[in-house]
């Protein structure tokens, strides 16, 4: 499998819908002010939430690849250091300390933790505040048995209570795993019924999905990503009262089926049809 971590463009890729942070981060910097230091920092994501504050801002990160990007993004607006978050000194102290997006996590034995919580501690001024951003797994996920594939979209609706529209979400995703997929799947005209039955975010979640998995870094899905984040779900040229009244259908079963064959056509056509195209599915 593929390592995010060393490459910006995929990471940035997979977590561009994430938001949910940043707000949050932006209340707490806006109430304690800088300066500011962010473990973990990667390509700058909620680097920009405190720099737009106009916050003296530092962020470190173990990936050169995502310091790199993270320099050439905010081009000498705030300083970004190649370094790990178990052993660092700044010579510098700070008022407001984070760590976001469970990056915590990637401390793997109490020992790195406890490296970590110390090198904070070195770098907290006296009224400083450290805000750690973790995920509290339930124990019962922990001490399951690793030799049994278990069905996850059912155990996470259960155990987290998902919302109704990320049940969707997730039910969408696998569905169309469900069939053996590869990367000649992956084409603008094959994703357009999906678009417009189950709308952009469906699409968007189906490529990370894909490029997550991949062993290497798939440009063709990240542009195809692009692509669907500015697409317009279009509204279908032909309705109901143009079928009844210039082709003298009756409302009814029929009309229903030739709307919905006509629909078909339009989407897998990549939204166009043609008149001879609607006059053949009247006729037949």
């Amino acid at each position: 499998m593929i390592d995010i971590y060393n490459n910006p463009e995929l990471y940035d890729a997979i977590h561009s819908n994430y938001i949910r942070d940043e707000k949050f981060i932006s209340k707490y910097s806006q109430k304690i002010r800088g300066p500011v230091l962010e473990l973990a920092s990667g390509t700058g994501r909620l680097s920009k939430v405190i720099l737009e504050e106009g916050l003296d801002y530092t962020g470190i990160d173990l990936s050169k690849e995502f310091i790199k990007v993270a320099q050439s993004r905010f081009k000498g607006n705030g300083d970004f250091f190649l370094d790990d978050m178990r052993n660092f000194n700044l010579k510098k102290k700070f008022k407001f300390v984070f760590i976001g997006f469970n990056s915590f996590l990637h401390n793997l034995t109490n020992v790195d933790a406890a490296k970590t919580i110390e090198c904070v501690s070195n770098h907290m001024l006296d009224n400083g505040v450290f805000l750690l951003s973790i995920y509290l797994p339930d124990p019962s996920f922990l001490i399951r048995d690793q030799n049994i594939l278990y069905p996850a979209t059912d155990y996470f609706f259960y155990k987290f209570n998902i919302s109704k529209k990320d049940q969707k979400r997730l039910r969408v995703i696998n569905f169309f795993y469900k069939e053996k997929v590869n990367i000649k799947n992956f084409t603008e005209n094959n994703f357009n019924k999906i678009f417009y039955f189950n709308g952009r975010q469906a699409v968007i979640d189906i490529i990370n999905y894909k490029l997550f998995k991949s062993r290497k870094v798939e440009k063709k899905l990240i542009k195809l990503i692009e692509v669907y984040k500015n697409k317009i779900i279009p509204t279908m040229p032909i309705g109901a009262n143009v079928l009844m009244t210039k082709y003298n259908i009756p409302e009814g079963k029929i009309l229903g089926n030739k709307l919905k064959m006509i629909e078909e056509m339009w989407v897998k056509n990549d939204f166009q049809i043609l008149d001879k195209q609607i006059q053949k599915i009247i006729k037949g």
